[in-house]
This record gives structure tokens, C-alpha cells and sequence, in this order.
């Protein structure tokens, strides 16, 4: 644990991730230079959120306070930082829970950074990356994370994932309900497993022992008990099936929670060690684990990684954004007209540098993200046409809103899914953000963009210009082209309409 300074950090290439997980949030600040990684400060706190959601899925305000109260804290040691040194991630518990937004409205206020939730497959994405990176190995390996409320498997070689996939169990989920009165008997761990079996069944062919040839642990669950054996000389750390027992053994003498008196285990794993106990072993007999190491990365190294090269893709145009490949991935996968989709893309973010006022070679960091939620919106805006051409942007809206995606937020995912469905049609689909101008203006763009081009023909160049005039939009044409664009006219006439009764502004067409 680590004391918190009250000085500025002087240091702006220093980079922030925060975990927070259904049993601990986490933060973690390194630097990597050179593609060595070297950390600066680690701080973890137990807050147990995952122990504080209702029988109706609701996050209690109990459970809320500590963690908000743990941002706080984390808040005080990231003053001085910006806003692009620091990603914040949410897991499971945050992922089922009803009231999650009201708890990240909260919680960015407490921290002072906005809060990203993941998915279960974007979260086993990071939790290799940052295994493989501080962990580097050529051998085709398995990798598990035991969390809170969800298990994550991933099965890798190099530094590449090959199967990714998130289970709905965890240790704070399996001790409330098989150990929730804190007494450890036999009736619980055969209960406990053979509901982690259940869960974990589907797992059994992908995940096979053909598969790979080592195992890795990167959660907590997995350091505590490794902690435990290591300390009273069962093993060296390493975790077989025999030392599993021993530990369920001891437990069973102890008989409860608060007499298991065992060297090498921390007071605030005693809650959760009976459910982590239990899915750690039925991974052990179903999936032929007879050594399983821990690991030396987690999803907070992971989440700095991936920073660090969103980052390098921002200066360098060689390095590709991870969130781009998956931008072209997802336009295979549903067949998506790529001349189409290039077209709405660059004149959609054509429009938003005009409106913006800016260069189209020095957009600020801060207008960065938009700009890039923008294009890939625009990249994306047609893959419901695999569905059905009837009200496609209903459907690329649903798929975008449900679909899994490398390094993209379930967060992110879903405001592109907002954006496509309002690129067409009655505003009243993005009427609850006529509060935000900078996601109206993205909607005005990508609206725009597939008007221009809705005969799927490329413009000439400058054709159309999009600026703020007297609290108004105005999109200026090119008075030549727009003379012979009847049909266009007449389609921008009925934009401004639709501004008019239920945008944020005015649009007005002049022509030049």
C-alpha cells in the first residue's frame, strides 16, 4: 500500500489505469519507455461493490459510498494528470448493475475522469495484454482471472488472444451465496463447485488441455491462495489440485470463517477464499490443470498497454489504433459497402473539423475522441443493412449497442449505437442529448455526411462547408453544384426541418 502525496506529479509521460473490480479497485501508475515497463505507484483498496448489489440487481448505497470514497482517495493522487494519461475500467459488477449509470455520474465526479465499463471479452482482451507483455512467451498458454463476480479465460501464444471468453461467477458471488453465514462444511464447497462447474461446462472443448501447455493465474483470488501455499511450505507458490485441497482441508477444520487462522492469508480475503477455493478447483479437475503459476500482469497493466497505444497511434500513423482493426473486422463481418462507408466517414468528419474550426492536420487531444467516435460511427453506420435495408440504422444501432469489439467500451459502444440510429430520420431518437452540444454535433455531421451522399456517389472536393453562424449551423454549398441538385435540395430541406422542431439549433443551407 502506498501513502498518498499531496504534490502535482511532474512528470506528464507518466500513465494511470484504474480496476475496478467487483472486490478491489486498483490503481496503478507506470511509465514505459522503450517497451520496458516500470511502475511508479500501486495503490488497492478492498471496497467489496460486487457484495453490494441487491436482490433486484440495484448497486445499494452502502456499497456506493465505499466506492466512491475509494475514487476519492485515488483522485487525490492523480491530481495533475490529464486526462488522456488515464483510463478508468469497470467489470462485472458494474456490467449487471441496474443503477450503474447513476453510480458512473457519481463516480467521474469523484474521480475526476470519466469511467469506462467493459465487457467480459474486452476484459479478458486486457488481462492478456498485460500478461504477455510483462510476462512475454512463445508457448501456447492458458490464462485465467478469477474476479469478484466473473471468471475470465483467454487461451494465447505471444503475444496474440486466440480465445477470449467471461464466465458470470467469482469469488464474492459463489461466498454470498454458499458462504454467507461464514461457515466452511463439505455440503458448501460441493454446492459451490458444482455451480462453478455448471457455469464454467460450456468452457470444457474451447478451453481443452489440447489447447495449450502452461496455465497462468492473473487475479487476486489466484495470488492469495498462491500466497497461502508458499507460506506454509505446501508448495512454492505454484497451485496443483492437491494443494487445492489442503487449502478446502483447512478450512473444513477450521469450520468458520473467523477461526481459519492460516500463515499467509490477509484478513480481507477470508470472506471470498471459500468461493475462489471452490472455482479455482473445479478448474483444476475439469480442465486437467495439474500446475497452474501466477501470473506477473492483471487487466490494470493491460489497461495501460492498450493506453499506450492508443496514444502512439494519436502521434505515429504508422501505429494503428486497436479500436480501428476492430472497426474493419466488424465491416467484415457484416459485409459493409467500404467505398460507401468511406465516403460518409471522411465527410462526416470533414464537416466536424469546419464546425469545430479546426486544421484538418492538428486536431487538440481533448477533440480527438469525438473526432474518432465520429468516424468510426461513420465507418459503421450501415452494418445493419445485413439485417434488413428496412430501417438499417435500427438495426446497426442494436448491433452496435450488443456486439463485442476489441479495445472499444461497452460505454463507447453504446454512444455509437445513439449516434447511427440518429442518422436518419425524426430527431426525437437523440432528443435526450439535445443537452450536449458536442453529441449534437457529431449527429449533425454524421446526418449530414449520409444526406450528401445518399446517391452513393463520390462530390467534388469542397463542395460543402458546415460552420456556426449567429447561434446557427450553416452548411454553405457550392452554388454551381447545388443548382443541378434538385433531389439533394430538396432531402437538405427537410433537415432543416427536422432542426428545427426537435434539434438543439437552427440549420440553415446557403449557397456561394
Amino acid at each position: 500500500m502506498t501513502q498518498i502525496p499531496n504534490k502535482r506529479p511532474a512528470r506528464p509521460d507518466l500513465l494511470a489505469s484504474i480496476d475496478m473490480g467487483s472486490n478491489s479497485f486498483r490503481l496503478e501508475i507506470a511509465e514505459i519507455s522503450h517497451g520496458r515497463y516500470k511502475r511508479i505507484d500501486y495503490i488497492k483498496q478492498t471496497v467489496r461493490l460486487g457484495a453490494g448489489l441487491d436482490a433486484q440487481g440495484m448497486l445499494t448505497e452502502e456499497a456506493t459510498q465505499r466506492g466512491l470514497s475509494c475514487l476519492a482517495t485515488f483522485a487525490r493522487r492523480l491530481e495533475g494528470f490529464d486526462a488522456h494519461q488515464v483510463r478508468a475500467v469497470a467489470t462485472q459488477t458494474l456490467r449487471e448493475a441496474r443503477n450503474r449509470n447513476a453510480f458512473l455520474e457519481r463516480g467521474h465526479e469523484a474521480l475526476g475522469f470519466p469511467i469506462e465499463v467493459i465487457s467480459g471479452r474486452e476484459e479478458a482482451r486486457l488481462i492478456y495484454q498485460g500478461v504477455s507483455r510483462l510476462q512475454p512467451s512463445e508457448v501456447p498458454r492458458l490464462v485465467v482471472d478469477i474476479g469478484g463476480r466473473s471468471t475470465e479465460m483467454i487461451l494465447g501464444k505471444g503475444r496474440v488472444p486466440l480465445t477470449t471468453e467471461s464466465f458470470g461467477i467469482g469469488s464474492v458471488s459463489l461466498s454470498m451465496r454458499h458462504f454467507a453465514d461464514g461457515r466452511f462444511t463439505a455440503e458448501a464447497f460441493r454446492a459451490a463447485q458444482v455451480q462453478a462447474g455448471a457455469e464454467l461446462e460450456e468452457a470444457l472443448e474451447p478451453f481443452a488441455r489440447h489447447h495449450w501447455r502452461e496455465a497462468l493465474g492473473s487475479s487476486g483470488t489466484v495470488g492469495a491462495i498462491s500466497q497461502i501455499l508458499a507460506a506454509n511450505g505446501i508448495t512454492d507458490g505454484s497451485i496443483t489440485p492437491e494443494a487445492l485441497r489442503w487449502c478446502i482441508e483447512q478450512c473444513l477444520a477450521a469450520g468458520h470463517i473467523e477461526a481459519l487462522a492460516l500463515p499467509g492469508l490477509k484478513p480481507e480475503r477470508k470472506a471470498v477464499l471459500g468461493g475462489g477455493l471452490s472455482i479455482l478447483y473445479t478448474l483444476a479437475v475439469h480442465f486437467g490443470i495439474e500446475v497452474m503459476r501466477p501470473a506477473k500482469g492483471a487487466l490494470r497493466q493491460g489497461v495501460i498497454f492498450d493506453l499506450e497505444e492508443r496514444l502512439e497511434a494519436a502521434r505515429n500513423r504508422q501505429q494503428v489504433d486497436p479500436r480501428e482493426l476492430s472497426v474493419r473486422e466488424l465491416q467484415q463481418r457484416f459485409r459493409v459497402d467500404g467505398t460507401q462507408a468511406q465516403r460518409v466517414r471522411e465527410q462526416a468528419t470533414t464537416l466536424w473539423r469546419n464546425l469545430q474550426d479546426v486544421p484538418g492536420s492538428r486536431t487538440p487531444a481533448p477533440m480527438r475522441e469525438p473526432l474518432q467516435e465520429l468516424a468510426w460511427a461513420g465507418a459503421l453506420h450501415e452494418i445493419g443493412m445485413m439485417v434488413s435495408h428496412h430501417d438499417h440504422h435500427r438495426h446497426s444501432a442494436y448491433l452496435l449497442g450488443h456486439v463485442d469489439a476489441a479495445g472499444f467500451s461497452q460505454s463507447q459502444l453504446r454512444h455509437l449505437a445513439d449516434l447511427v440510429l440518429g442518422q436518419r430520420g425524426d430527431l426525437i431518437k437523440v432528443v435526450h442529448h439535445r443537452d450536449n452540444p458536442n453529441v449534437m454535433d457529431q449527429v449533425l455531421c454524421l446526418r449530414l455526411a449520409a444526406l450528401l451522399h445518399h446517391a452513393r456517389m463520390d462530390l467534388p472536393t469542397g463542395v460543402a462547408r458546415l460552420r456556426r453562424h449567429e447561434g446557427a449551423a450553416e452548411l454553405k454549398l457550392r452554388r454551381q453544384w447545388a443548382q443541378g441538385q434538385l433531389r439533394m435540395m430538396h432531402l437538405l430541406q427537410e433537415e432543416c426541418e427536422r432542426w428545427a422542431d426537435k434539434g438543439d439549433r437552427q440549420l440553415r443551407i446557403t449557397l456561394d
